[in-house]
């Protein structure tokens, strides 16, 4: 019986939702087993504004990457973006009255509590409680504080916040499409995952995901997030432009952005013409190239000033918070012609365009290593990384996957009842398990507590 990692992301964009299927192989990299995807109808600017549509898309992605994989999806992880996303830095600090005993994940745990307490606007929840640098009594830059001795534990923390009306209504929609939602994360984060190396998050670089409805964007220095920010438009800002301009419908304008568009409007000349056909007997359009890419031009300048506003805002031009690495572009909206010496001419950056091929086995690559799929990809990545946090492999092989799939669907998470390790899965083994408890006691990590309290929120919302 061989041990097989499997997970489930789920993508809820603006413009597509995807379901992915991936698991580890022997040389640990991601065999995507199966896909589907569904066109998003509910969702406006990676806010659900349409229940009953939202749902229905998910449960046609989910039904696709069924039949591909030949798994039933019970349990997926999910990616959280939209408008309502903020972030702000935070210092706090606690006194430890035992500071003859050194700092322990305890001491940590409580300082990060007292950051979870922090007075938000009014219908905001913190969604993310991310600890950058640590400093004990008046020794700074310390990346660990575990083992050390100290009475007062400061940190500095990234916070990132949310509306709690537009989580509960993602979670909503994942459990009335027939889903178990084993976890949450930020959709930049999950890109980043896909497309960035150790190298790049160490020397400083900026990931900027262009989407449909949005276009995230995550810092990393010293292989530490520095600043999240989400820009309230993307490559749908674009397409409609083009459809009032060129007075056509929207998926004319979709397919004149993709096959015909760029971002650079000198390339394109007067005499360049394309004819759209017209509806329903009606003349043909006839629409200039370089009119087009003019379009397209306006339009994308805007969207990397505000990039670029915010790299500043991090503070890049300071020579200690340098991006040595650039910017790292991925998304749907990086496929555009030209894109990327614009982006250089802009921020005057280095520019490349994030590929996940270091993460997907061989015969994969193509397709699915594109730059549209990087969330998907991250979240099975943060997914399988969160089974081995709850010490969780699935059993199965290529025989064995739809009891492959029950499994993952059951026992994923639960660990009150049961303990699984990298040898055996024993249902009746609860004695065994309650001497572990008295022996020893494991406390929670942040993403286990933060799971916890995530779950407690969609509970409530029932």
């Amino acid at each position: 019986m061989e041990y097989q990692d499997i997970a489930i992301g789920l993508d809820v964009g603006t413009t597509k939702i995807v379901a992915m299927v991936g698991r580890r192989n022997e040389y640990n990299k991601i065999e995507i087993l199966g896909i589907g995807r569904s066109k998003s109808t509910g969702v406006h600017r990676g806010v659900v504004n349409n229940i009953t549509q939202t749902i229905e898309s998910i449960r046609e992605a989910v039904s696709e990457a069924e039949r591909s994989s030949g798994l039933k999806i019970k349990e997926v992880i999910v990616g959280i973006a939209g408008q309502h996303i903020r972030s702000l830095q935070h210092n706090d600090y606690i006194t430890r009255l035992d500071f003859e005993n050194v700092i322990n994940q305890k001491d940590i745990q409580k300082l990060i509590d007292q950051v979870h307490k922090l007075v938000m606007l009014p219908g905001e929840e913190i969604i993310h409680v991310l600890p950058q640098e640590y400093k004990v009594d008046s020794q700074s830059e310390i990346g660990e504080p575990i083992g050390m001795y100290g009475s007062r534990l400061e940190a500095n923390f990234h916070v990132v916040v949310g509306q709690i009306s537009s989580i509960r209504n993602i979670g909503r929609c994942v459990k009335a499409a027939g889903l178990n939602l084993s976890g949450m994360t930020l959709e930049p984060l999950a890109s980043a995952e896909a497309v960035l190396n150790t190298e790049e998050r160490e020397a400083g670089v900026a990931l900027v995901d262009i989407g449909g409805g949005t276009t995230d964007i995550a810092i990393f220095k010293d292989n530490i997030i520095r600043h999240t920010a989400v820009i309230p438009f993307g490559g749908n800002v674009i397409t409609e432009n083009i459809k009032t301009d060129c007075l056509i419908i929207e998926r004319q304008a979709e397919l004149l952005k993709i096959k015909f568009g760029s971002a650079w409007p000198g390339e394109n000349k007067e005499t360049e013409i394309v004819c759209i056909p017209g509806l329903r007997g009606r003349e043909p359009k006839e629409i200039s190239l370089k009119r087009l890419s003019q379009i397209i031009h306006t339009r994308v300048c805007e969207i990397l000033e505000q990039v670029n506003l915010e790299i500043k805002h991090y503070g890049n031009e300071e020579q200690k918070k340098r991006l040595i690495a650039g910017i790292v572009m991925t998304g749907g909206g990086s496929q555009l012609k030209h894109i990327r010496p614009l982006t250089e001419y802009i921020t005057g950056m280095d520019v490349r365009i994030g590929y996940s091929n270091e993460h997907i086995a061989g015969g994969e690559n193509g397709m699915i290593s594109n730059p549209e799929y990087a969330t998907s990809i991250g979240l099975i990545i943060k997914g399988l990384e969160d089974q081995k946090k709850y010490f969780c492999p699935v059993m199965g092989s290529k025989h064995e996957e739809n009891n492959t799939s029950e499994l993952f669907s059951t026992q994923l998470y639960n660990n009150k009842n049961r303990r699984f390790n990298n040898n055996n899965y024993d249902n009746n083994n609860d004695d065994s398990l309650k001497k572990k408890k008295k022996n020893k006691t494991k406390s929670k990590s942040f993403l286990e507590i933060w799971a916890d309290k995530f779950r407690q929120i969609l509970n409530d919302t029932e």
